[in-house]
């Protein structure tokens, strides 16, 4: 971060100094930054290098910088407007607009001004990340033999077996030629979607559900459908309704800790979505984005859906990255029959593979010690945040907290009437706001207050039934911001007009 900084000011200092030089005049030598500011070569270089990209320098290798001539002539100014037509007009025949709006992603992915508390935030703070292990299993990584060549297309054979475990568990269904390893659940999300159906056909989705998945889903000129959430996660009767009503031939669903409800798929629902689509003739697509975010305190977790479909519905998607780095972008796909060629192809497409060194790196840190320890404390971690964001929810803001969200009972838990629901697993809480309530405004008056918080309205692929908050626990740094977050959160509400006791 330092380093980071220092390069910033010397940037910032020649730009200014340049001005004491003729066109064509020498700077002081590279040797000479170093010591006057005391800085590294490298970040010399890359001050150098900026101010050389602004057309301000003119670096000559053997020879130094100088100070650039002066330019003769004065560029046109930019013109894009051309691009609102480009990007605007479609082609007669198109179902589903091609622009696509990334709002609830990029609120998720940003990160916060300073002082600002992030409630937000879809990643573990960096307290709760792996860094040493990550750091250890790169360098061990990096000195495998073959780690540098061209890796395999679909994954390293040892890693796509580690995950065929994983998913359908010891001598399950699954083996590692089942299994591709892709860029991260976003890229699996993408490839899946793309695999599956072709553009303007209707998708079914949970309601709510993932932003990111109905951006991908929109991206790709698919059209999104939604089906309701209760508390035993999605509705059957009403899946079955919607695949006949739409003809889609495919359904997107988090049966585990749903985004963002945090629901899990009851037992029965579990045989029934599998039925319901098999009997459609379509695939599902099992986001299995939170099974490493489990709690402390969370019962046995049910086994994937892909673990019991014996026909090849289910098409899993898997990632490493919710659990350690947003940096760790490493996820796989899991699917059994000719679709797996399918989504091959489309991978191979967009990004030939995932780079070897990285993927050695995810073998090293799952097969490495530290990794049951680090799972073990995020376990704890997550369950006392989770307990500290409800405290706060009760004591600051209890005419939210003791709203009736629609899952006050599911798995793990006894019936709450008319409570929140505290699932006991992933990194947040979905909090139902008075009828009339504007987001948008409450939002924004929230982060005025100091405190970041997601809207609900991202969440939904049509018109919400009422305006919602999630509440992240994970990207805090503590009990304490959480309950200060909470309270900055009180104060916004008491601003929009809000009731909160």
């Amino acid at each position: 971060m330092q380093e980071r900084s220092s390069g910033a000011e010397l940037v910032a200092f020649l730009r200014t100094e340049l001005n004491r030089y003729s066109p064509g005049e020498k700077l002081p030598s590279s040797r000479v930054l170093v010591e006057r500011h005391r800085v590294s070569p490298v970040t010399v270089s890359r001050a150098l290098a900026e101010l050389a990209a602004e057309g301000l320098v003119v670096t000559r290798p053997g020879a130094g910088a100088f100070r650039a001539e002066p330019r003769s002539e004065t560029p046109r100014p930019l013109d894009t407007s051309w691009q609102e037509i480009a990007l605007s007009a479609e082609p007669a025949g198109d179902q589903v607009p091609r622009s696509v709006d990334a709002s609830g992603v990029l609120a998720t992915l940003a990160t916060p001004a300073p002082g600002v508390i992030e409630l937000i935030g879809g990643y573990l703070h960096p307290d709760l990340q792996p860094e040493r292990a990550l750091a250890a299993a790169l360098a061990r990584a990096g000195r495998r033999p073959g780690a540098w060549a061209r890796p395999i297309v679909g994954g390293v054979p040892e890693l796509r077996a580690w995950f065929a475990r994983e998913i359908a568990g010891p001598g399950g269904p699954l083996a590692a030629s089942d299994v591709l390893i892709t860029g991260g659940g976003q890229s699996a999300l993408t490839a899946a979607l793309r695999a599956l159906a072709a553009p303007g056909a209707p998708v079914l989705v949970e309601s709510p559900t993932y932003p990111g998945m109905l951006a991908v889903a929109r991206a790709s000129g698919l059209r999104p459908v939604p089906v309701p959430v209760d508390a035993d996660g999605v509705r059957t009767d009403l899946l079955a309704d919607a695949f006949r009503a739409s003809g889609a031939r495919l359904f997107v669903c988090q049966p585990l800790f749903q985004n963002p409800t945090g629901a899990v798929l009851a037992d029965g629902r579990r045989r029934e979505v599998l039925r319901v689509a098999r009997a459609a003739g379509a695939f599902v697509i099992e986001d299995d984005f939170a099974r490493l975010l489990a709690h402390g305190d969370a019962p046995a977790l049910p086994p994937t859906l892909i673990a019991d479909d014996r026909d090849g519905t289910v098409v899993h998607v898997r990632s490493l990255t919710k659990a350690t780095s947003p940096n760790l972008r490493v996820g796989a796909l899991a699917a059994h029959g000719p679709v797996l060629d399918r989504l091959r192809a489309i991978q191979v497409v967009d990004s030939f593979f995932v780079p070897g060194p990285l993927q050695e790196a995810a073998l090293e840190l799952v097969g490495s010690p530290a990794w049951a320890r680090h799972l073990r404390l995020i376990a704890g971690e997550l369950t006392t945040r989770r307990n500290a964001l409800t405290t706060a929810l009760h004591q600051h803001l209890p005419a939210l907290a003791d709203r009736d969200g629609g899952h006050g009972a599911a798995y793990g838990q006894d019936p709450v009437p008319g409570g929140l629901y505290v699932p006991p697993g992933g990194y947040h809480l979905w909090l139902r706001l008075p009828d009339g309530t504007d987001e948008a405004a409450l939002t924004g008056a929230a982060l005025r207050a100091g405190v970041a918080v997601a809207a609900g309205r991202p969440y939904f692929a049509a018109e919400p039934p009422a305006a919602h908050l999630r509440l992240s626990f994970a990207a805090a740094a503590g009990t304490a911001e959480i309950a200060e977050g909470v309270r900055r959160l009180r104060a916004a509400c008491e601003e929009v007009g809000v009731a909160v006791d």
